[in-house]
This record gives structure tokens, C-alpha cells and sequence, in this order.
């Protein structure tokens, strides 16, 4: 199937001559152009309260999120991932990072791993998914064939499918049940899609994930009483937080975290 669509990503760059700007002029020129993205994500802010909406129905059921992409969009997709637990507490495994040529591409470039459809559902198979769970394809192009693959299939096998993506009408957008497209331009080197495109995904998926995560309960007030106590700044500023729910003093706070483990079970065990 043809899919004739206009990809921006790849646009020529509305400036020119780029070595020879000053230093200053690249920096106001490129902030410039990023201060573009978060209009464009207000523009489609309903579409992601639609993804929003099923994910947290689907891992309040029991269900995980997964992101799936390559490069730059795969590895943002394992950052928002593997963030998840230690903010909020959850699990690892409810939410899981995939990218096209494995832990490997995570730091290096793995050659024509993006260009293979029937690996894109592989490794998504490879976590026994099934239609309780959620996958968003990330692809700034939308032209991707490892997350085309593994959305087509997610889709016969009613998965539910979402994609993060920067071009209006592409393949992964036709393909994804809950499309998102952040439409935001050519980049200040033409194609260079690590830099608005990836600043724009990155926004997105702090949003959905930090959206469901609420959602879920793993905040409350604005604080996260689930947070793992993986270093000392963490334990300081869960006493902080219990100290200032339950008005003990900072020392006696600290204690009660150490005894309970955790926020929530510390002001939970103070209040009854």
C-alpha cells in the first residue's frame, strides 16, 4: 500500500549557512525553533488524553505499556521507561522500552536494525503480549518499518496501538489505532530529527507516562509517595514529604521512612 504523505522531518531548514553564524546566533536561532514544539503538542493534546484514557484502563486491569522504536525514538522510549519505577514505584515490567537492534543500539547504531518488519513483532512476542496490554510505536519520520511491523501485527492480534510521531498522515499514524502527531516543522539541520522531533516525543511521553501514573494513584497531592529509596537525595526528600503530611520533625520522618520502606506505608502507618 502507498502512502503519500508530506514529511516535514525532512523538510529543508528554514536557515541557511549555518557555519558561518556566530556561536550566539546558532544558540538564539535553534531556541528559537524550540520554542515551536510546545505549540505544536497543544494542538493535539486531545489525541493524547484518548491514548491517556485506554492506558490507564489497560494497567489498572493489569495490562503493560510498551514503546517500541529505533535510534533516537527507541531510546527515548526506554528513558521514559525505565524511569517509571523508580518515580513511581511500579513494578519493572509494567512499563518496557523496546529498540530495534537491542540493548546494543542503545548506545550504537545498529545497521538497517530499523528496516526489518518481522523483528518489530518478534521482539514484542518475545514478552508473551496480549490485547491487555498497550503499544506505542515511536518513529519521528513515520516511516519506520521495525514499529510498522510490530504495530500491524499488535492490531490482528487486537492490541491496542498508539504512535509518538512528527509528520502528518505517515504510515505509522495510518497504522496505529491512537495516532499522535506533533507536526513540528523542518529541523534547524535539515533531518536531524534528534532535535525538535526527539525534544517533542520526549515531551509527549512525559506526559503520558506521568498522566497514567497519576491516574494509577502513585501520587498524592503532588508528591510521589511511591518512589523508590534508591539514594540518599531520594530519602531526604521522602522525609521531607512525610514530615511536612503528618507535621513531624525531619528526623523522626526519616525514621518512620527507613522503617516502612516507602512514603505511602510510612504515612499510612503514622495515621493509623
Amino acid at each position: 500500500m502507498t502512502h503519500t504523505f508530506t514529511k516535514t522531518t525532512e523538510s529543508d531548514s528554514y536557515y541557511n549557512n549555518l557555519e558561518q553564524m556566530s556561536v550566539q546566533e546558532l544558540l538564539v536561532n535553534m531556541n528559537k525553533e524550540d520554542k515551536t514544539v510546545p505549540d505544536a503538542i497543544e494542538k493535539i493534546i486531545p489525541k493524547i488524553e484518548a491514548l491517556v484514557n485506554v492506558i490507564v484502563e489497560k494497567m489498572s486491569s493489569g495490562g503493560r505499556l510498551f514503546y517500541t522504536g529505533a535510534g533516537t525514538s527507541g531510546r527515548l522510549g526506554i528513558v521514559d521507561a525505565s524511569e517509571c519505577p523508580p518515580t513511581y514505584g511500579i513494578a519493572h515490567g509494567r512499563v518496557i522500552g523496546i529498540i530495534a537492534g537491542g540493548d546494543t543500539a542503545i548506545r550504537k547504531a545498529v545497521e538497517f536494525a530499523e528496516d526489518d518488519e518481522q523483528q518489530g513483532w518478534d521482539d514484542l512476542a518475545a514478552y508473551t503480549i496480549n490485547s491487555n496490554d498497550v503499544v506505542i510505536g515511536i518513529a519521528a519520520s513515520g516511516t519506520t518499518p521495525y514499529v510498522i511491523g510490530g504495530l500491524k501485527k499488535c492490531n490482528e492480534l487486537n492490541i491496542t496501538t498508539g504512535c509518538i510521531t512528527c509528520n502528518q498522515g505517515s504510515p505509522v499514524a495510518q497504522t496505529a489505532k491512537f495516532p499522535i502527531e506533533v507536526v513540528v516543522g523542518p529541523e534547524f539541520v535539515t533531518g536531524s530529527t534528534r532535535m525538535k522531533s526527539g525534544t517533542a516525543q520526549k515531551l509527549v511521553l512525559n506526559m503520558i507516562s506521568t498522566s497514567v501514573m497519576i491516574k494509577l494513584g502513585h501520587v498524592k497531592g503532588n508528591k510521589m509517595v511511591d518512589m523508590q529509596l534508591s539514594n540518599n537525595k531520594l530519602i531526604e526528600r521522602g522525609a521531607i514529604i512525610i514530615a511536612k503530611n503528618i507535621g513531624v520533625d525531619l528526623s523522626l520522618a526519616k525514621d518512620l521512612l527507613l522503617q516502612y520502606g516507602s512514603v505511602r506505608k510510612a504515612i499510612d502507618s503514622y495515621k493509623k
